[in-house]
């Protein structure tokens, strides 16, 4: 998995760690390595697949997968329709 190629001139953060232990480094420069890339370039990865997870929960997803679990069927979700206000929505005035 890699960073998405950036075009020309579009502006990136830059951040900087301090006191990143001895051990840490040399492990990250071994795995950079390993990998064929530099160690910035390793840990760009390594901070991207922390906050960017290839396999996302999905709300609906996720939602569907309690109704399961709680042993939920369509009929359950019947009295939403029977309670709802079915007017239609009145469009928002400013003054």
């Amino acid at each position: 998995m890699g960073l998405p190629s950036r075009k020309s001139g579009t502006p990136s953060a830059i951040l900087t760690v301090r006191n990143v232990p001895d051990e840490v480094h040399r492990a990250l420069r071994v795995r950079a390595a390993m990998h064929g890339r530099s160690t910035k370039a390793e840990v760009r990865d390594i901070l991207e697949s922390a906050v960017r997870p290839e396999q996302r929960v999905r709300m609906g997803d996720a939602l569907a997968g309690v109704g399961r679990r709680l042993g939920l069927t369509n009929d359950d979700f019947a009295v939403f329709d029977e309670v709802r206000d079915k007017s239609p929505a009145e469009p928002m005035r400013f003054k």
